[in-house]
């Protein structure tokens, strides 16, 4: 078996040819911060929804980075491990899992439809402002994970945790 890497090459500088774009997408992070913030939404579980989106959306630097996240706020490795098929197993509480079937539903939007059963889930474990900070969780990271995607432009395991 190798273990030689192979370099994914970048496929467009989108921060250097459209910074306007990537300023826009820091500063929807920023807003969804604030009201993840202003919700109270334990940071743990943040860290979490950002990695399950990242998963589903396929970005391999967002994988890396929220994964590490994760960790670093508290999260077990347990857990992360196990977050794809969180369903299967008993580590996350009834709150918590409705919050990841609600991501889920919302970043699989073109199959799903968001599932009134999700959301009423997710409505009888949060507040109005709560699933508000959820949802706009999903559309930021799912906002970076389409630059990371298509561009290429962040490698995966560079991220250090504080940078």
């Amino acid at each position: 078996m190798s273990t030689e890497t192979i370099l994914v090459p970048v496929r467009l500088d989108f921060d250097g040819l459209a910074p306007k774009v990537g300023r826009a997408v820091s500063q929807l992070d920023g807003a969804a911060t604030a009201i993840l913030d202003e919700a109270d939404i334990d940071h743990r579980l943040r860290e979490l929804l950002r990695l399950r989106v990242s998963q589903i959306n396929g970005c391999a630097f967002c994988i890396d980075m929220h994964s590490k996240d994760a960790v670093a706020v508290g999260e077990s490795s347990e857990r992360v491990h196990a977050l794809p098929a969180w369903r299967e197993t008993p580590f996350f509480t009834a709150k918590e899992r409705a919050a990841l079937a609600f991501v889920e539903s919302v970043a699989t939007m073109n199959q799903t439809h968001v599932p009134d059963d999700d959301f009423a889930a997710v409505s009888k474990e949060f507040t109005g402002l709560e699933v508000s900070a959820l949802l706009s969780l999903v559309m930021a990271v799912s906002a970076w994970n389409t630059i990371g995607v298509t561009t290429h432009q962040w490698e995966p395991g560079s991220y250090r945790v504080g940078d």
